[in-house]
């Protein structure tokens, strides 16, 4: 098996002339030629599935927002790139822009002509200084080569925040607010700029963070936006130049294209790179990351924070959103990361719980204070002074973390940590034993730099409050 380069070329793409010279903007110029139903419709055609984590079908989500834009002029549909990565484990979007911005651009303004925006915005994370202007400087070129067509790109930097990259979140921030998770889905309630006194319009309409659940209603005035990954998009212009047909000739029926991956852990050469869908995990594992560590055997794969981890026994499994799924876990981002065999599976549990628990933003009451409760019990059967009460009180509190949520980040608790309960029940166990030494839980956290074998990771977050702060207590305050 090799490698493909569909959306990650093998070399940057260095200028706007070049990525031309290579067939950039042809996708943009059909699309202008063609009529929006017949864009989306190819995207329909070629299945191409949202490489956010969910995997929700990108014709359908087009579609939809095409069909739900605002009667009222005032008030225009926007497409949002997410660029907002801080899946633990994942850097492939960054890897993507930093190599080829141009693509990802054109992209968001192929879809943009297709659902009737009028602007796009590049949400990326602030503290990110060689993404944002690599980003920024591909929008000046493009600008100035009268590619934008009177669509303006802005590109928002926002706060590093997990939640950030929650679609709905996302655009909280986008309207000047903090990252907490809406009611409203983006077709529904998009970017709304200007606040008008019309009880739907405004930011109190049920729609946003710090209310209560909206109950049916008449359709909201304000505007949809289309909330689309990096490497979504990334593979719009050649599915469109190429057609449904050439997009499909890799992957599955169900996952067809490709999937870029980012493999670290206990590997010989951490990295990102794109492979095919169908690919197994394991074969992803050698070929991005060079294989296990020294070729020590794997006790498990975590797949980020998003989706249950993949026991060593099941590492044939296709890198496909309806395998991963088959075996109760999820394609997410195709972070994979890596487990040795001697690692007690009880520190990655708090450490992903610890990581879900700070990272709560606090409106769902039972996702922070049962998340607080998993992490705390984790922590001390990492420790010197767990014991079966701890155990008890972990399976006890995921039974209603998620009560009430309004988004998954309380659901990820049950997903991964209840699998590693379930999946490895005798490291869990001999935590519980009197005498057991204590054990440093696994630092979970953001991807910050990685490049040449070599990984970063935001080391600060071990210090990281519930309330978000870097205090040296923690106020007793959530953040929302």
């Amino acid at each position: 098996m090799t490698r493909v380069s569909r959306v990650l070329p093998p070399e940057p793409v260095r200028s706007l002339d070049a990525y031309a010279a290579a067939g950039g903007g042809r996708a943009l110029d059909a699309a202008r030629r063609i009529e929006p139903a017949a864009v989306i419709a190819e995207v329909e055609a070629a299945g191409l599935r949202g490489r956010g984590g969910a995997g929700f079908p990108t014709g359908t989500k087009w579609r939809t927002i095409a069909a739900n834009r605002s009667p009222e002029p005032e008030l225009p549909t926007t497409v949002v790139v997410n660029g907002a990565e801080g899946e633990p484990g994942t850097y492939k979007d960054r890897a993507i822009l930093l190599a080829d911005p141009y693509r990802v651009l054109e992209g968001a303004l192929v879809a943009a002509r297709a659902v009737g925006a009028t602007d796009v915005v590049v949400a990326l994370k602030d503290g990110e200084p060689a993404v944002a202007e690599r980003v920024s400087a591909a929008v000046a070129e493009m600008e100035a080569a009268g590619w934008l067509g009177g669509a303006p790109v802005e590109v928002l930097l926002g706060p590093r925040h997990y939640l950030y990259g929650e679609e709905t979140a996302l655009l909280e921030v986008v309207d000047g607010r903090m990252p907490f998770p809406r009611i409203a889905p983006p077709y529904r309630r998009g970017v709304v700029e200007v606040v008008e006194e019309d009880e739907d319009v405004v930011a109190h309409d049920g729609a946003s963070a710090h209310v209560e659940m909206a109950g049916p209603g008449p359709e909201t005035l304000a505007p949809p936006a289309l909330v689309d990954n990096v490497e979504t998009l990334a593979n719009v212009p050649a599915l469109l130049v190429e057609g449904a047909g050439w997009f499909r000739e890799i992957g599955t029926r169900q996952s067809p294209g490709t999937i870029v991956c980012t493999v670290t852990g206990a590997v010989r050469h951490p990295g990102v790179g794109e492979v095919a869908l169908g690919t197994t995990v394991g074969a992803a594992i050698e070929e991005v990351g060079g294989g296990p560590l020294a070729g020590g055997p794997v006790k498990a794969v975590l797949n980020g924070v998003s989706a249950a981890p993949v026991p060593a026994a099941l590492l044939d499994t296709p890198l496909t959103y309806e395998d991963m799924v088959a075996i109760g876990s999820g394609l997410g981002t195709a972070s994979l990361v890596v487990v040795a065999e001697e690692t007690d599976m009880t520190a990655v549990a708090a450490g992903v719980a610890r990581f879900l628990a700070v990272e709560s933003c606090g409106q769902c009451t039972p996702c922070k204070v049962d998340g607080l409760a998993v992490s705390d019990a984790l922590g001390r059967l990492c420790g010197r002074g767990g014991g079966p009460y701890d155990l008890e009180r972990v399976v006890t509190a995921l039974t209603t973390v998620a009560d009430g949520a309004r988004c998954n980040l309380a659901s990820q608790q049950q997903a991964v940590v209840g699998a590693i309960v379930e999946g490895w029940p005798e490291d869990l166990a001999g935590r519980t034993a009197p005498g057991a030494g204590a054990i440093e839980p696994l630092l979970v956290a953001e991807v910050t730099g990685l490049g040449e074998g070599e990984v970063a990771v935001d080391v600060r977050h071990r210090a990281k409050q519930p309330d978000w702060s870097y205090d040296e207590d923690w106020s007793g305050e959530f953040p929302a």
